[in-house]
């Protein structure tokens, strides 16, 4: 199936460049020039990629509004078409995860949309709904914890809820709690969830809360495993230009969005470590800031692994391999990295990323630099020592 895309901008010669750009990458396009219609297509169609003119922020701050109103849109990538430099932090407020600058550049909004594409696929892939009918138990919450666990059966399944047959109409729509074991495997699924929608007919939808990362996995192998085939962009290739415990920071002209969940492949001589993280800052153009997700002190001891294997490379570049795996709506209120076994550790890149994500994109870079030329200083001094 074609990935979608809506189109709110009335320069016919913007109009017509991104449409060679965006058939050229497969994703149909489809143009409006009006607000109200725009905003009636939200509500009634899916779009994976929404692309909004921002001469008018106004106008532009409605239509990223609708479409993150929209159940069916809220994890649309956006992209805004800004004036310039000094437009992006206004376009990234109004919700927009990519910007590209006036006048278009075909070459250079390829480069954007190739990331977006990505995460356009990587989107709906989560949202693809695998039929299945198999046992489940749930439990609201409001019941207690010694409350009688219920019996349905499920129509469907995806990586953000499972579809259901409900006996009777429920009042309820506070957390539950669901269990379940998928066709074929042996490991319970045990899920905190909520009810989202329901109909006269006994038909239900119940939204994942919460899943634990190895949970999370499992079911996202069963899906990949079970669903229609679904071809992945290839991943980025980027530069590593600084790296931490806690993130790295990695040059390329197809960063992600802040708020992207990715996976990166970092390989050294004959080690080769996985490490996901959270995009905290990106800069159109020129590459992104990732903080490493770390809940355990295994995937901290990867990098620590990684780490080491780069300072006794004798300035042999690592290849480093990057792939999105979702949007988060919302960034955390603390690092990803954070764990109580790690609370201590003081992380200056980390902290670059938490304090100065705002600054321009060339004054940022030259934080990042001072930052090596410290680090640089405090290794000399150390050795000499």
């Amino acid at each position: 199936m074609t990935l979608q895309s809506l189109v709110l901008c009335s320069d016919e010669k913007i109009v017509r460049v991104l449409r060679r750009v965006l058939n050229d990458l497969d994703i149909a396009m489809e143009p409006c020039a009006e607000v109200d219609l725009a905003i009636q297509k939200l509500s009634r169609r899916r779009f994976e990629a929404v692309i909004v003119d921002c001469d008018d922020a106004e106008v532009a701050g409605q239509i990223l509004k609708a479409a993150r109103n929209s159940p069916s849109n809220k994890k649309a990538v956006a992209v805004a078409i800004i004036n310039g430099q000094t437009d992006v932090r206004a376009a990234f407020e109004l919700g927009a995860h990519f910007a590209l600058y006036k006048p278009i550049s075909a070459e250079r909004a390829k480069a954007s949309f190739r990331a977006a594409r990505a995460l356009m696929k990587c989107e709906r892939r989560r949202a693809a709904r695998v039929p299945v009918e198999m046992p489940v138990m749930y439990r609201f919450k409001s019941h207690g914890p010694g409350g009688t666990l219920e019996r349905t059966v499920s129509s469907d399944l995806s990586e953000d809820g499972i579809g259901v047959r409900l006996a009777r109409r429920q009042g309820n729509r506070g957390p539950m709690h669901l269990q379940f074991k998928l066709p074929g495997a042996k490991v319970l699924v045990e899920a905190e969830a909520e009810l989202a929608w329901e109909n006269p007919n006994g038909q239900a939808g119940i939204r994942f809360i919460e899943l634990p990362d190895d949970t999370r996995q499992t079911l996202r192998g069963w899906l990949r495993k079970n669903s229609p085939a679904m071809e992945d962009d290839p991943p980025t290739h980027c530069k590593l230009t600084d790296l931490s415990l806690g993130g790295c920071y990695l040059e390329t002209s197809s960063p992600f969005p802040v708020r992207a969940r990715v996976e990166l492949t970092m390989k050294v001589g004959q080690l080769e470590v996985q490490a996901s993280g959270l995009v905290r800052v990106m800069h159109p153009d020129v590459g992104m800031g990732v903080a490493f997700i770390q809940r355990t002190p295994e995937q901290r001891k990867q990098v620590e692994s990684f780490i080491d294997a780069l300072m006794k490379s004798n300035g042999v570049l690592p290849e480093l391999l990057v792939q999105p795996d979702g949007l988060e709506v919302t960034l955390p209120e603390t690092s990803p990295s954070d764990s109580d076994w790690q609370l201590e550790v003081e992380d200056p890149l980390l902290d670059l990323f938490e304090h100065k994500s705002n600054l321009p994109t060339m004054e940022f870079i030259g934080e990042l630099r001072k930052q090596r030329r410290s680090e640089a200083t405090s290794e000399t001094t150390s050795t000499a020592t």
